[in-house]
């Protein structure tokens, strides 16, 4: 499995276990099918209200002998409610605690958005904290003592755009080693992948392949459905392989990790095996034609009525 290496050398496994959207009582099995088919990177969110489960899968999977903890990169996030610096040390704590581990190999700072204590997802304006009351730069300030303490070996960001990476690396003492954010040929980030090259930030691409099924409330009317497109299924007939096995391997041929999310085994084998599918010149060529700028996860949550944010606040380019 190819690999992004850090400057301590540690190694990222890039095709890891989404875990968004599994719901409790199909997780665990995933995570050990996952583990036991060769994945060695899972993704996982407080948020996503399963960490839990996560951590009793990869806890059975380790004291079965399947891995050794050391071999399994685990990635976790930082959520809204969290960013005042004495917060931020206890999130990751339950986290830890949920997970059954004692260091967490990346933690996230989840967007780029705060919300009151105790506020999952806001329903009015008095939900939010606006950043100029807890700047970014302070929340990130309180994720480098995690580091320091020996409680996240790596910290990085999620949702970020290029103007907010650049803010938050003049502010800091260590730079983000990674940021996660939607990329798919309908949104490539061409020019958040040109930065991150260029300042060795690496990307993680979530809802690598379109995500299909996130909740009702997040679609819109008659939306393209990446897994459906014309020019990605005739490249996956082509090489005898699935569209999402195309996908996965477009965001691998970009030098980006991608975590597609799966409770289903035989696509879990399947988005693994990915890695090994070799797209031609052409083929990147004719996916590069698809740009849409579709963003399948716009944050409109962030940005109700009242809100101190807005979409343009929160996607600046």
């Amino acid at each position: 499995m190819q690999t992004v290496s850090f400057d301590n050398g540690d190694e990222l496994p890039v095709i890891g276990l989404g875990t968004w959207k599994s719901a409790p009582g199909e997780v665990y099995d995933a995570v050990k099918h996952a583990l036991d088919t060769g994945y060695r990177h899972l993704d996982c969110a407080p948020i996503y209200g399963n960490e839990a489960e996560v951590g009793r899968g990869l806890s059975a999977s380790i004291e079965t002998g399947v891995v050794d903890r050391e071999d399994v990169w685990v990635t976790s996030k930082l959520w809204n409610d969290a960013h005042r610096p004495e917060h931020v040390r206890p999130a990751l704590e339950s986290t830890l605690e949920d997970l059954q581990l004692e260091t967490l190999d990346l933690y996230l700072m989840h967007w780029p958005v705060a919300l009151t204590r105790g506020t999952d997802m806001p329903e009015s304006p008095d939900d939010f904290v606006p950043l100029d009351d807890v700047p970014l730069s302070e929340t990130w300030a309180a994720m480098e003592e995690l580091v320091d303490e020996g409680l996240a070996r790596h910290i990085g960001v999620s949702n970020f755009n290029v103007p907010k990476l650049r803010r938050l690396m003049d502010a800091a003492d260590y730079a983000p080693e990674m940021n996660q954010v939607e990329m798919h040929p309908y949104l490539p980030q061409r020019d958040l992948l040109a930065f991150a090259e260029e300042h060795d930030v690496p990307l993680t691409a979530y809802s690598p392949l379109g995500s299909k099924d996130r909740p009702e409330g997040m679609k819109a009317d008659d939306e393209p459905l990446l897994l459906e497109d014309p020019t990605i299924n005739e490249i996956a007939e082509r090489h005898d392989a699935t569209p999402g096995q195309v996908l996965i391997s477009w965001a691998l041929h970009r030098d980006t990790v991608v975590i597609p999310k799966s409770v289903t085994p035989a696509h879990i084998d399947e988005n693994l095996a990915a890695a090994d599918l070799s797209l031609t010149d052409e083929d990147m060529e004719a996916i590069a034609e698809l740009d849409r700028g579709r963003r399948y996860v716009r944050g409109e949550v962030w940005t109700i009525d009242g809100s101190p944010y807005t979409q343009e606040g929160v996607w600046e380019k």
